[in-house]
């Protein structure tokens, strides 16, 4: 059982940044893959990105790439979301996920999710 509770999330304006934070509960963190999906108002959720157990291997969407950064700390069971040049259309709640595939983050699948953090983005 992983319990994830995600931080950081918050209001700023267009341009600025927001790093958010996955703290996991329990001793087998790091063989989990974990990803982060959003979920913007009357939207479906969606990918962000992805990063592997070891932290060796990341995916990004399309939208985000060169602009957000994931990454994750085992010794300290947290995973990172820098996100910079934050845009209007980066407002949604953030969830974070943990699967022990990361194939199945990348197509919207996890087996732990967290309760999400809302991010908005003035322009």
């Amino acid at each position: 059982q992983v319990q994830l509770v995600e931080s950081g999330g918050g209001l700023v304006q267009a341009g600025g940044s927001l790093r958010l934070s996955c703290a996991a509960s329990g001793r087998t963190f790091s063989t989990y893959a974990m990803g982060w999906f959003r979920q913007a108002p009357g939207k479906g959720r969606e990918f962000v990105t992805s990063i592997s157990w070891s932290g060796g291997s990341t995916y990004y969407a399309d939208s985000v790439k060169g602009r957000f950064t994931i990454s994750r700390d085992n010794a300290k069971n947290t995973m990172y979301l820098q996100m910079n040049s934050l845009k209007p259309e980066d407002t949604a709640v953030y969830y974070c996920a943990a699967d022990r595939d990361q194939w199945r983050l990348r197509v919207g699948l996890g087996d732990y999710w967290g309760q999400g953090t809302q991010v908005t983005v003035s322009s």
